[in-house]
């Protein structure tokens, strides 16, 4: 036995072996303050210990570069209890039953709050915690609930006593978590402590409810997003039965450094993003700017290494003209992709130390070595061309590496998944652009076409074509979705399909479309073309973003839904471009 007081001893016990220890996921905690000192209760931290991972105390300093930093280093959030919060952050002015706020806490802790949920981290809310979920991620809490229980929610037990019970929805991440601790033919009904005379009183868009009293009071709330979020209203850090709480976190954990560690390694491009249509805005990239779903900072908290950035040129109708429906007065669509990608280009220079264009799948690779993000030119409807073919060795010149023929509505060169049979098809002059195409080495992309037009496209091209952000008419029967025969004929040419967030892509009627849904898009083309020929093309800003995959920060549950479905590192860099970016080195590589 060792001497507990020979210190020696102890440390050759942990260099006996290499390494000396295994990685343990790090949980960050948030202190409370309490007569100038950062205290925690003891149970947080050890049952952090007693479910595996490696407790942290995070001080409650409002600091960007001391949050971003701590973030960074850990791989779950826990917000603790505590006292109550100002009303003024929830925007209201304080009630008579307001208790002591705690002025060092709130700040620093609703700003970690939203920038960990804006980065995917795991997060558990705890009493005070579900309160500050709440407050910072769009709910309202009660400031005093005693104006409208009929329960004591503040008992004078022991905090490792159960005092009342609270009723759990079945279909809940919070009911999984608790059910192989219930008996058969139970009832979804935990046990639990309380502590609180404020609760949740509207959970938000971004929570459920997933727990209540018997007096209705909320005691529990989750993600609606599919992301691994809970809030509880007891302390299972008191409780012997509130370890499995820890547990689901810690193991949450270990997925979001999995899911870190592999985005290190894999190179993540999504094929079609359309934020050039909100350059008339003023829009800020290198800015977390509301207005758009996808920059800098977005890019960076998802983990998404590049994007192809399409100069979208509406189709004008019948006795409409071009300069009509755009924002910028130009002469023609030339002019107009033109000056599009002019001001792509000023905004990389403008931030030129973290976003390169990349042209070639080397660039990519080149940039990730060198910790930029990347952006590929791309247009959208081969009305840029203006008729005239020797424009596109001008876009060539550009760098643009996709052109998708058409757009909604039959142009000079093909019939739109949305036109009017124009010209059966690929039209003559669409055939030249097609082999200019080849010739050229630029991707022919038939997102938008009409199936007579992919077809003909198919037939036409001497290198396989790509549907940039196309997903799967047998699970939604839309115009714009591809078959499963054009989803073979497709493969069968080497091509790629890429699953897009358009909810009107994803689920017909009237029910909100959902990560979830992509997803099954998405293994549904694998099942039909197979794991070689599918990808992700988002159409970010182009009304593309479902619930769970709303903009680029959120790309990394993409990640982790494909790891929970058990796909190799392989298959998923295939998915995350690798199968796209085959098809352009095969494109590039066969110009002339």
């Amino acid at each position: 036995m060792t001497n507990r007081f020979d210190l020696q001893a102890h440390l050759n016990q942990i260099y006996a072996e290499y390494p000396e220890s295994h990685r343990l996921p790090v949980i960050g905690i948030t202190g409370n303050y309490e007569n100038l000192t950062c205290k925690l209760g003891e149970g947080y931290y050890k049952s952090v210990v007693a479910a595996g991972g490696i407790p942290i105390v995070i001080p409650p300093v409002a600091d960007k570069d001391i949050l971003v930093g701590t973030l960074e280093r850990i791989d779950a959030l826990i917000l603790s209890g505590g006292g109550d919060f100002n009303p003024l952050f929830a925007g209201e002015e304080p009630s008579r039953g307001l208790h002591d706020i705690n002025q060092k806490r709130d700040l620093p802790e609703l700003m970690i709050t939203r920038l960990a949920y804006n980065r995917q981290l795991p997060i558990l809310g705890i009493c005070r915690g579900i309160q500050t979920l709440a407050v910072a991620l769009g709910g309202r809490i009660w400031q005093d609930i005693n104006e409208k229980t009929t329960m004591k929610h503040m008992q004078d037990a022991d905090r490792s006593e159960q005092t009342h019970s609270v009723t759990l929805t079945e279909d809940s991440m919070l009911y999984g978590i608790y059910k192989p601790y219930l008996a058969p033919d139970d009832a979804p009904v935990l046990l639990v402590n309380s502590f609180h005379h404020q609760s949740v009183r509207e959970a938000g868009d971004k929570f459920r409810v997933v727990a209540k009293s018997p007096d209705h009071i909320v005691e529990a709330m989750e993600s609606s997003e599919h992301k691994p979020i809970i809030g509880v209203q007891w302390h299972p850090e008191c409780l012997d039965e509130g370890l499995p709480l820890f547990r689901w976190l810690v193991e949450e954990a270990k997925t979001y450094r999995r899911v870190h560690d592999l985005h290190d390694r894999i190179l993540t491009l999504d094929t079609h993003c359309d934020t050039p249509m909100f350059f008339p805005q003023g829009i800020h990239f290198e800015q977390r700017d509301p207005r758009i779903l996808v920059d800098l900072h977005k890019m960076t908290e998802g983990r998404q290494d590049a994007t192809i950035m399409v100069a979208y040129l509406p189709q004008p109708k019948i006795g409409e003209t071009f300069s009509s429906l755009v924002d910028f007065d130009v002469p023609g669509p030339t002019e107009y992709a033109d000056l599009i990608f002019d001001k792509i280009e000023e905004i990389v220079r403008a931030n030129r130390a973290y976003l390169s264009i990349a042209r070639t799948p080397a660039d990519l690779y080149e940039d990730k070595r060198k910790g930029r993000k990347s952006i590929m030119l791309g247009i959208e409807n081969g009305l840029a061309l203006n008729g005239q073919l020797q424009n596109l060795q001008h876009f060539a010149q550009r760098g643009i590496v996709y052109m998708t023929l058409c757009h909604n509505g039959d142009n000079d060169i093909c019939d739109s998944a949305r036109g009017c049979n124009t010209h059966g098809g690929v039209s003559r002059f669409g055939e030249q652009v097609i082999r200019e195409m080849n010739r050229l080495g630029i991707m022919v992309d038939l997102s938008h076409a009409n199936e007579k037009s992919f077809y003909d496209a198919l037939d036409i091209s001497n290198t396989p074509i790509v549907c940039s952000h196309s997903s799967c008419r047998a699970l939604c029967d839309h115009p714009r979705n591809l078959t499963d025969e054009q989803m073979r004929a497709l493969a069968a040419k080497g091509g790629v399909a890429q699953t897009t967030l358009y909810h009107g892509f994803l689920r017909a009627g009237d029910e909100e479309a959902t990560i979830l849904d992509a997803i099954a898009h998405l293994e549904h083309a694998i099942k039909v073309m197979g794991i070689d020929h599918v990808g992700l093309g988002t159409d970010f800003d182009g009304d593309g973003g479902v619930r769970g995959l709303a903009d680029s920060s959120e790309l990394i549950n993409f990640t982790r839904q494909l790891l929970a479905r058990r796909y190799s590192e392989r298959d998923i860099q295939k998915i995350w471009g690798g199968n796209f970016l085959r098809v352009m080195s095969l494109v590039q590589n066969s110009k002339q």
